[in-house]
């Protein structure tokens, strides 16, 4: 096991980024005292956790390193980032060795596992996604409370909480799922669906990931015999988001509001995982607190849509003001 490895520059941290799969960051810097009162901690994970080429942890100094603390929007200290196959999945701030050890259960359990993807179970672990991440922003999709979800005009043989399940789709497993339970949703009566989102704290969205997998033509000509009447659905086209509601709303309602933002997506937005990236008005999706996604109609002539999976991107919590860096764990004044 060995011991945290000093980034000494932006080559050397991308080196670290593609030779491990899981990397674990701790951004700090000498003068912040939480910084120094965790690294015992930090340093004692490292010797215990870390594996070659598998699991490795590095520490940057913010002050010698200021272009990769800036590149991945670090604006307090310590702050502690883990990353994927290059990329961010999730962020831990301030001196909470408990914080700090959740993350490293994740990424343990993620690699004794064979990875999250392979996980069929929505509980624990890092959640499944269909799209890389945008350099510099995290999957939040754990803001969502989902005891408050609420999805019209969906049959009643789905559940609204497998949107956020954080496996991977049956639809793209190796082997489909032998179980009864769908782990997607379909609307009922015609295409439009209407999904209502509270969070845990307010966030700012960058991106949203939608996942949708309807059955290929091949699939629905195998089914005929059994299911003549059955609609095949298809993937949305036309959506519509609203922000910071304090309830869901009513279709008619809908039309008649102005959005925070429309996006139509076409055949070429679809990648070989059935997601769609989908970037977000940055400016207009500060401080959220709620959102409310409205699939307005699909890309076909189908009277139902499909969803598999939705992700949320971006920055959980409030964001502190950008500049000098703030270290957490200090009463102001000490």
């Amino acid at each position: 096991m060995a011991k945290p490895i000093e980034i000494e520059s932006a080559e050397h941290f991308n080196s670290v980024l593609k030779e491990s799969r899981l990397v674990v960051a701790d951004f700090y810097a000498d003068w912040c005292g939480p910084c120094k009162q965790i690294a015992p901690v930090y340093e004692q994970l490292s010797r215990t956790v870390s594996k070659p080429k598998a699991i490795t942890f590095v520490k940057v100094n913010t002050e010698s390193q200021r272009n990769i603390a800036a590149e991945f929007a670090v604006t307090a200290l310590p702050t502690f980032i883990l990353f994927r196959d290059g990329t961010v999945v999730e962020k831990v701030k301030g001196a909470d060795p408990q914080g700090l050890r959740s993350l490293i259960e994740k990424l343990t359990s993620d690699v004794e596992g064979g990875g999250a993807s392979s996980s069929s179970s929505g509980a624990g672990g890092i959640a499944w996604r269909g799209a890389d991440l945008p350099r510099g922003y995290t999957d939040i999709s754990d803001i969502v409370d989902v005891r408050g979800l609420e999805l019209l005009n969906a049959d009643t043989d789905f559940s609204v909480r497998t949107l956020f399940n954080k496996s991977k789709p049956s639809s793209l497993a190796k082997e489909p799922s032998t179980g009864d339970e769908k782990d997607w949703v379909e609307s009922d009566t015609d295409e439009q669906l209407m999904l209502f989102m509270p969070f845990n704290s307010a966030s700012k969205l960058h991106t949203i990931q939608i996942t949708s997998l309807p059955p290929s033509e091949d699939d629905d000509d195998d089914d005929d015999d059994d299911d003549d009447d059955d609609e095949v659905p298809t993937r949305p086209r036309t959506i519509k988001l609203f922000t910071n509601r304090p309830h869901n709303l009513g279709f008619d309602e809908a039309d008649d509001l102005d959005p925070t933002q429309v996006i139509e997506i076409g055949e070429s937005d679809w990648n070989p995982n059935g997601t769609a990236n989908l970037p977000l008005r940055f400016v207009r999706f500060q401080n959220i607190t709620s959102l409310v996604l409205y699939v307005v109609d699909g890309d076909e002539d189908s009277e139902k849509v499909r969803l598999d999976r939705v992700r949320l991107i971006g920055e959980s919590g409030e964001k502190r003001e950008m500049g000098k860096l703030e270290k957490i764990g200090d009463e102001p004044g000490e």
